[in-house]
């Protein structure tokens, strides 16, 4: 029969044993110094000069002094003497200068964060999980980082997200006190998109890219062609604006065809371009001016244009293109002026068009 109890190496009382009380005490004392184990440290290899009764230390490897061939053990201070207590696999400690738990192995002290989770029902960091968010996180910053060639990866990063078929959903949801205020993803088709809303309920599509072909398209891009379906008289020597009364395309309704005139729905950079078709009215020598005009009296610089000499009825034109930055509110009309005889711009033909380029 063994003198000590298998794990902790507790010493038995014994039949016939004098003084049974010595064993009985040293079997306490190693209790005491092992159930619930929290030592002080672990990284020192020389014994402490002044440890109080009761002190714990993980011994370090290449011990010295009273701990010399005690590295990974535990040395206990108890009685005015050091009391070497040899690990078993399994056993955990606390320690206290790392906030940190350990379980010894067979062969060191470890770490308990185990190397793998799998199949977890539910997973909350610094929040709680539910049914409706699996996984849940409470953060202020997250960071992914490749594994590097040296560390045996490859350097790359991949994020990969999967839906089960071309109509389902996948996709960021962006949100504000948690109402949706834009959606980045696949949502109903494998055509990526970008849309946002105010509400979190209605929601406009800014951007908009065909996976078959990479097209971009701009769904919201506020851009117009406008027309004029009659001839607009324009007499001698007075900038008239032209009218434009109706439209081949008009995204947003950007064009103001009961005014004549484009209104920049927000601020931006826009390009416009214009056609302005002669015809004549008695004379074919008139002098033909056109311009673009900002908020119904500033001629936008660069957007100036004339033809002189004799014309030709419905074939002179002149073609007018200008890039302004423009704040939400202002307006663009377009101008049309005659020197030496007056005339007509030709219906149909004369033309106004833009779009927010950026």
């Amino acid at each position: 029969m063994s003198d000590a109890t298998t794990h902790l190496l507790l010493p038995y009382i014994l039949a016939a044993q004098a003084q049974k009380h010595v064993a009985h005490n040293e079997a306490l004392r190693i209790l005491d110094g092992l159930v619930q184990l929290s030592v002080l440290d672990r990284d020192l290899a020389t014994p402490p000069g002044s440890p109080a009764d009761g002190d714990r230390y993980i011994v370090a490897s290449g011990a010295t002094g009273d701990w010399a061939g005690w590295d990974l053990n535990i040395a206990l201070w108890t009685d005015g003497t050091w009391l070497r207590l040899p690990p078993r696999s399994g056993w955990r400690a606390w320690i206290e200068d790392e906030g940190l738990l350990l379980v010894y192995d067979g062969a060191g002290w470890v770490g308990t964060t185990p190397d793998a989770l799998q199949n977890l029902a539910l997973l909350g960091l610094g929040t709680t999980a539910d049914a409706s968010n699996p996984f849940s996180a409470k953060l202020n910053a997250a960071l992914w980082m490749a594994k590097t060639v040296a560390e045996g990866g490859t350097g790359d990063l991949f994020y990969t997200m999967n839906k089960e078929a071309a109509g389902d959903d996948l996709g960021l949801t962006l949100q504000t006190g948690f109402v949706t205020k834009a959606l980045v993803g696949l949502f109903g088709s494998d055509r990526l998109r970008l849309a946002v809303s105010s509400d979190g309920s209605t929601f406009f599509d800014g951007l908009s890219v065909d996976n078959a072909t990479g097209i971009v398209d701009q769904p919201r891009l506020p851009r117009f062609k406008a027309y004029t379906n009659y001839d607009n008289y324009v007499g001698v020597g007075t900038w008239t604006k032209i009218g434009l009364n109706n439209t081949d395309t008009n995204d947003q309704g950007a064009f103001d065809a009961a005014n004549n005139h484009f209104v920049a729905p927000v601020d931006g950079t826009y390009l416009f371009g214009a056609t302005l078709l002669y015809k004549i009215n008695a004379s074919a020598t008139a002098r033909m001016r056109g311009r673009l005009v900002l908020n119904g009296t500033t001629e936008i610089r660069g957007s100036f244009g004339e033809i002189s000499a004799t014309h030709v009825s419905l074939a002179t034109a002149i073609w007018l293109q200008t890039l302004v930055p423009l704040t939400a509110g202002d307006t663009i009309e377009l101008q049309g002026y005659f020197r030496v005889a007056d005339g007509y711009f030709a219906a149909d033909h004369t033309s106004f068009w833009g779009c927010k380029v950026g």
